[in-house]
Order: structure tokens, then sequence, then C-alpha cells
């Protein structure tokens, strides 16, 4: 509760800042590359800040929470951006065998292909550090030391699915399958003791679907991107407006790596189990 304390505190004085300061509009809802940065930045700001305030008031480190800076954007990052962005082309191929998919024409060219290339994968990238430190965070840490990893993993996963209910064009398939990624994620996460294989999966998996296929992501359609895909089959198939998401061969997906994940990556690395018995008593299983 404290936490959340911090973060309503935090979100108040930037919102005021922004306002009256910054003079930024509230009823600006267009998604570009741009604003989904400038948002995103600023919301894994305020989580980062809370739970830096925790991380003192309970004697940890963001470690603890996930994040070990030492090793930020390496070999684990990599390889989750590899898997994500395999992932989502060969969820989109199985559509595209089934006759349900053209990929459509390349869009963009010379500058504008490089331009938007980087515009989202820093913006895809900002989006899987505010989420994964958010829900898989101190969030997920605490929680675990009350009921156990799996548990909490559980809950934090069908938050993260029914807040993406709430996206334009998004329905109930999207945010089941959006809750099983979250659960994908909590099993990397477990599995690795940190969360930057999780980040790069997320990171990638986005940017594959938005910039370079063209696709829609969680019922958003975003301009710039290098192919324009386009779907032609049913949307229980093809998922629709929510996107290759909403697909039931997502699910069969997510369940294929389910199982890959758990017999590669081996034993459980997280949570730090030590400080967790000290100081609430409580062996995290």
């Amino acid at each position: 509760m404290i936490f959340f304390a911090i973060l309503a505190a935090l979100a108040t004085v930037e919102g005021i800042f922004a306002r009256f300061v910054l003079h930024r509009p509230t009823h600006d809802v267009r998604l570009t590359p741009q604003s989904i940065i400038s948002g995103e930045v600023g919301a894994f700001g305020l989580v980062f800040v809370a739970s830096w305030v925790m991380a003192k008031i309970e004697n940890r480190s963001l470690t603890d929470y996930g994040l070990p800076w030492l090793r930020a954007l390496g070999g684990r990052f990599w390889q989750g951006v590899l898997i994500g962005f395999a992932a989502i082309t060969l969820l989109l191929i199985g559509i595209w065998a089934l006759g349900a998919l053209h990929f459509g024409p390349v869009m963009l060219h010379g500058i504008e292909l490089w331009k938007y290339a980087g515009l989202w994968a820093a913006a895809f990238l900002a989006v899987a550090f505010f989420e994964e430190f958010f829900f898989r965070g101190y969030m997920l840490f605490t929680l675990t030391t009350a009921i156990g990893f799996w548990p909490a993993a559980i809950l934090c996963s069908i938050v993260f699915g029914y807040v993406h209910h709430s996206n334009p064009h998004e329905n109930w398939m999207g945010a089941v399958a959006a809750g099983l990624v979250g659960l994908v994620f909590c099993l990397l996460l477990r599995r690795t003791g940190n969360l930057w294989m999780p980040i790069g999966f997320h990171a990638a998996w986005d940017w594959g679907e938005t910039y370079f296929y063209g696709v829609p992501d969680s019922g958003a359609s975003l301009p710039g991107h290098l192919f324009n895909a386009n779907f032609t089959g049913p949307a229980w198939l093809t998922g629709g407006t929510v996107g290759p998401e909403g697909s039931w061969l997502c699910i069969l997906l997510l369940l294929c790596l389910w199982f890959i994940f758990a017999a590669w990556l081996g034993e459980a690395k997280y949570p730090p189990k030590r400080r967790d018995v000290e100081t609430y008593g409580v062996v995290t299983a």
C-alpha cells in the first residue's frame, strides 16, 4: 500500500507539472512513436522511483525486484529479442500458411525505413521497461513473499491481461492471450533470475507486430510500418481488429513456448530467498 501511495503521489505531481508547466494537452490520445516514448518513459520513471524508495525502506536493492543494472542489455536481453521476434514471425507465418494473411508490399524506403525502425524500437523498449517492471517488479516480488511465486505470478498476469482489455478494439480473447504472455514472462523471470529476457522478448514482439509486419497490436493499428499486412480470414484465426494476439494460434504458440522455456532454462533462480525468509519468515516456493 505504501508503494501504491507513493506512485499515486508521484503521478499527481507529474500530472500537475505536465499540465500547468509544460502545458501538455490532456485530451491528445494520438499514438505515435514519440508520444509512446514520452508517456512510457515517464511511467517507468514513476515506478522506478517508487521501487527505489521501497528498496531503501526494506533494505533491499533493485536487483531483488528483477533489475540488476550490471546485466543491462546483456546476453539474456538479446536472447529475448531474438526469441520475441522469431515468435511473432512464426505466429504470422502460421496464419499466412492457412491462407488468412497477406504480408503486402513494403511501405517504407530510404531514410524513412530506418527512422521508423529506430523510433519504434525505442518506443517498444520503453513500453517493455514500464510494463515488465510495474507488473513483474516490486509488486510481484512483494506478493511472492506473502503467497509464493506462482500464486503471485498468476494474480499479476490476470491483472496484466485485464488492463489490456481497456485498449480500443481489444476483446476478451486478446486479454486472455495478454495474460498468458504475462505468465510466460513470469516463467522467464523465474528461470533466469531477472527481467532482462522478458524485456527483450516483449519489446521485439511488439516491434515485429507494429513496425515490421504492420498488423494490429493489442487492438491498436499504428503508423509507420515496413510491411502493410492484412488479414483475410476469420477472426478466430487472425485475431481480427485485435491483431494476432487474438488468434487461437497465439494460445497454441504460448503453450509451446512455455514447455520449451521450462525444459531449456532449468532450475528456478528467482526470487532471492534469503532475505524473504529473514524478513518475512516465508519460504517462497
